[in-house]
């Protein structure tokens, strides 16, 4: 998502706030590494627990807040780090924060869309297209958010809207990024992101929106 911000905006100032619904401090993180070493992110805020980022908070709340008005951040994603607890129910899994990251964000004034999770090769029915998760958040959120999907996976999801972003893999390619999601690339499971970067399509419209 945060790539396809950069290549369509690419002087967009970009924030990575991680929370603590996963590993705790960024530094395990990867991905987010290599995401500031190629200017894709360009500060990073850790929220709760979580700690090591450019600046530090008490909550998502705050850690918005010192996005926007000490970091000057045109875009902040939110999510958290390495990791996550499941238990292949609806409820027991750490990604059931979101809501809560929804309902604060959209309070706090921010125009909100939920990067959704989706799969075309998953081999559980369960995040098969949409996954049941994003369901889930969105029946715990009090607020709904911007729902930008590829059309094909727009049809599953009531209330979203269709969003063309660019081809992942040459976007991620032109930042020589390497990101999968469970072992699979961009070839191995398009829909994922293909969502994913209807996400940082919508983010980058938004972002032009503000310069206009």
């Amino acid at each position: 998502m945060a790539a396809v911000a950069r290549y369509r905006v690419p002087g967009a100032r970009i924030a990575y706030v991680m929370t603590d619904g996963a590993a705790l401090p960024l530094a395990l993180s990867d991905l987010v590494h290599a995401l500031r070493e190629r200017d894709v992110v360009d500060v990073t805020v850790t929220a709760g627990h979580a700690f090591g980022g450019d600046l530090e908070a008490v909550a998502v709340p705050s850690a918005l807040a010192l996005a926007h008005h000490v970091a000057g951040a045109d875009l902040v994603v939110v999510g958290m780090g390495p990791g996550v607890v499941g238990t292949a129910s609806a409820l027991g899994t750490t990604a059931v924060e979101v809501a809560g990251i929804v309902d604060a964000a959209a309070s706090m004034g921010a125009r909100v869309a939920l990067c959704c999770r989706a799969s075309s090769a998953d081999p559980r029915p369960r995040h098969r297209g949409v996954s049941h998760h994003v369901r889930t958040v969105l029946g715990l959120a009090a607020t709904r958010p911007a729902l930008p999907l590829p059309a094909d996976l727009a049809a599953e999801l009531e209330g979203s809207t269709v969003v063309v972003g660019p081809d992942a893999a040459e976007v991620l390619a032109a930042f020589d990024l390497v990101v999968t999601t469970m072992s699979r690339g961009p070839g191995e499971d398009p829909a994922f992101f293909a969502a994913a970067a209807a996400a940082g399509e919508w983010a980058a419209a938004a972002v032009r929106g503000r310069e206009n």
